[in-house]
């Protein structure tokens, strides 16, 4: 857990361009949820994404280091404190992460008011409104459910070796003197399991409970006439890794989805 002199305040923004081709999601923190609230500190941050989205940097600390765009005479860090010295309260530019795409559009979704932020990368022949809407639908997903890949691919051989020989210590625990066989079926069938909740096209998806994500983008493929998939996806939560906190965002998503 990243130690930080910062509660697990602040917001989330994101700004996507009028083509869709490029987009940013920015963590602003702050020591109050009183300034999180607060109108000024809220047109900062979503100048801060602005920022973000014509950036070069490729890190924080060269972010806060360029110009500020709406006062070049100063650099965003300088921007930043002159935003402390009006607000009366310590604020910190965490995190931004931005997304330049070709075959396709970004869709952004911010829940909570600006407790998660989200980009979708969607690769897509059309950008018409239901296109948009499988996207949205597909950022909301991310934001309730949190998946830690696109699909099994970006699982990393490591972590599938790693988890593996703690189901087969746990397998072999709870089933001694089974035949290796069937405790290596056993061991599949877990980890299968486990993958299916951290890869998100293999999710259930939250607004069909009959469907995955994969499944609700098929259908969503023949209604436009044009195969559309996720290329990638960022999800930041303030305060994450800053400060755990016991909140069902899952719950929260599906009663603003209306479920």
């Amino acid at each position: 857990m990243q130690k930080s002199t910062f509660a697990a305040e602040g917001i989330c923004a994101a700004t996507v361009s009028a083509d869709g081709k490029v987009a940013a999601v920015v963590e602003v923190n702050s020591e109050t949820d009183f300034v999180a609230k607060n109108e000024k500190f809220r047109d900062f941050v979503s100048a801060v994404a602005e920022q973000a989205a014509k950036t070069t940097a490729a890190d924080i600390d060269t972010f806060l280091a360029e110009p500020w765009a709406l006062e070049t005479s100063k650099t965003v860090k300088e921007e930043l404190s002159s935003q402390i010295a009006v607000i009366g309260e310590n604020m910190n530019i965490r995190r931004f992460k931005k997304i330049v795409t070709e075959n396709g559009f970004v869709q952004s979704y911010i829940h909570g008011g600006g407790r998660i932020g989200v980009l979708v990368e969607v690769e897509c022949s059309v950008n018409n409104d239901a296109a948009k809407e499988a996207a949205k639908n597909v950022a909301m997903q991310i934001a309730a459910i949190s998946p830690k890949y696109v699909d099994r691919s970006e699982v990393p051989a490591e972590y599938v070796a790693h988890e593996r020989e703690i189901l087969k210590a746990q397998a072999m625990n709870e089933n001694t003197g089974k035949p290796e066989n069937i405790i290596e079926k056993m061991i599949e069938g877990r980890l299968n399991k486990e993958l299916k909740e951290i890869c998100l096209v293999d999710q259930i998806y939250v607004k069909d409970g009959d469907l995955t994500v994969q499944k609700y983008l098929d259908a969503v493929s023949k209604e436009i006439g044009a195969p559309i998939s996720v290329k990638s996806f960022v999800r930041f939560e303030t305060g994450e890794g800053i400060e755990k906190k016991e909140e069902n965002f899952a719950e929260e998503v599906a009663k603003q989805m209306g479920l």
